[in-house]
């Protein structure tokens, strides 16, 4: 559109709008007059000639600048802006531009606000703005579990708690109610995509999608009967189906989860590497995550370890997103490395049940994208709080190394970011904050005595931080939460639904004790 200036004495025309001055002081608007002047405002005499000419100036500057601005649907600003850029860059009053769902400017403040301009705009000037968090291993429907079994082992927990609660409740009700308490969570957490396994997937994706919120999400298969499908062959036909339904969608990665070496079959578990190659998808499952997993391994399968196992298999000749990888051998680590295998460390989980502890500096070191998960709620961690695992990551290898410059904060951060996102093969769309990527970026708060002093804004966000202090979250380019309120899910709904399933599920179990 061109724009057309009228200049006179004391007001200049820009566009439909009528720009007005007071000499040595602004501008205002003018007031509403007929044609005849009425009502015309008298501009006091200047006592500097020049004055008014100067005023004027300025306001043609001002009206140019509007109209070389480019136009852009929302900007953010922030004290501090964590890009996770290759450069790694920390602006300091920095800001984001975004248009539709991408990323258009990643800058200072005052290099965005004089390129682009916004009618959505929100300034944050005690707060730190970065890239969305990045769940590496989730079951979401599980939280309607939370704490159902907790100090157990993990066969334990599986056998005689989760298997017998799922088999007796699980259905595609459960799974939509469960994932929206878990999207409701991980949202006030800043988390803005996850990786998930469980059943009734496609009800998890619906879920998902509605919270807004950006999946990886697999659909579990076994080698026994599960809630949503009691053969192998069904569990493929369901899991292709749901494939092909969630192909290409802007916010859903569909995947195939095979749960684990010990609970599928070699030869299903091959059918899953094929199906998942077919749609180019994700392969999900968990890997050697305890010393019982890694030694029955060797003993039944020549001295393979899993890790040997799956290679032998060609599991892992596709993309794939393993879980745990704590029990590793250097020879393990090799194999992961060169097939290009993601990973997700869960230090809650791995500490709760005993399992073990990763090898993540050694693991990359190697060159391999090991990202941060939380692992669900019902048992193995009791919430989905990832900051909490960053710094937990952090200094559980810290203390095991004997090290305390092992895994530094930016390193931990980075697991939860844009090397999370390389483990799920989805850094050229996220994990940090630059032009071209999806706009996945939250806000937190620094105006809490935690938060103060700051020496170094990354330190602070890992160590000092907590979920409670994100306020704002947009994924996809769009706000879905905003000041700690969920845009997309009814809270208080959520939660009495919660509260009804805890009666159901205990009930179950006591009817199981009988």
């Amino acid at each position: 559109m061109r724009h057309f200036f009228r200049i006179v004495v004391g007001e200049a025309r820009y566009g439909n709008k009528l720009l007005h001055w007071w000499p040595g002081i602004g501008r205002e608007p003018l007031p509403n007059r007929d044609r005849k002047g009425a009502g015309r405002h008298t501009a006091p005499q200047s006592k500097t000639k020049g004055a008014g000419f100067k005023q004027l100036a300025l306001t043609l500057c001002l009206a140019l600048s509007l109209h070389a601005a480019e136009p852009v649907d929302i900007i953010w600003t922030a004290r501090y802006v964590i890009t996770m850029d290759p450069a790694r860059r920390i602006i300091e009053n920095g800001a984001v531009a975004v248009r539709a769902d991408k990323i258009v400017a990643v800058g200072t403040r005052l290099e965005i606000d004089k390129a682009f301009q916004s009618k959505r705009r929100k300034d944050h000037p005690n707060s730190v703005l970065m890239p969305g968090l990045i769940d590496t291993h989730q079951h979401a429907a599980m939280a309607l579990m939370r704490g159902i079994a907790n100090d157990k082992n993990l066969q334990d927990w599986l056998q005689n708690f989760i298997f017998p609660a799922e088999g007796r409740n699980v259905n595609a009700d459960f799974v939509r109610w469960g994932t929206r308490l878990a999207c409701l969570e991980m949202l006030l957490a800043g988390t803005t995509t996850y990786t998930d396994m469980y059943f009734f997937e496609d009800v998890v994706a619906e879920e998902t999608r509605a919270a807004g919120m950006r999946g990886v999400l697999g659909e579990s298969i076994f080698g026994f009967p599960a809630p949503d499908n009691k053969t192998p062959e069904a569990m493929l036909e369901f899991t292709e189906k749901y494939l092909q339904r969630f192909h290409n969608d802007p916010l859903i990665t569909p995947a195939v989860s095979p749960h684990a070496i010990y609970t599928v079959p070699d030869d299903l578990f091959k059918k899953t590497r094929a199906l998942a190659n077919k749609y180019n998808a994700p392969l999900v499952f968990h890997l050697s995550e305890t010393k019982a997993e890694f030694e029955e391994s060797k003993a039944k399968r020549g001295g393979k370890t899993p890790v040997e196992a799956h290679d032998a298999l060609g599991i892992f000749e596709g993309r794939t997103v393993a879980a745990h990888a704590i029990w590793l051998s250097d020879h393990d680590i090799e194999i992961l490395a060169r097939r290009r295998v993601g990973l997700a460390h869960c230090p809650s989980s791995n500490m709760k049940l005993a399992a073990g502890v990763a090898r993540v500096v050694d693991i990359l070191k190697a060159g391999i994208p090991m990202g941060i998960g939380s692992d669900g709620f019902a048992g193995s961690n009791n919430r989905s709080t990832l900051l909490a695992e960053v710094a937990l990551a952090s200094k559980l290898q810290k203390l095991t190394r004997g090290d305390p410059t092992a895994l530094p904060a930016e390193q931990a951060l980075e697991m939860a970011t844009i090397i999370g996102a390389r483990a799920l093969g989805l850094d050229k769309e996220i994990g940090s904050l630059e032009v071209g990527k999806r706009a996945d970026m939250i806000t937190l708060s620094l105006d809490e005595p935690h938060a103060t002093p700051i020496y170094d804004v990354v330190s602070t966000v890992a160590y000092s931080l907590e979920s409670s202090d994100v306020r704002d979250v947009m994924v996809n380019g769009k706000v879905v939460v905003q000041e700690r309120e969920v845009q997309t899910i009814k809270k208080a709904e959520v939660l009495g639904k919660a509260r009804e399933y805890r009666i159901r599920i205990s009930e179950s179990l006591m009817e199981k004790a009988k």
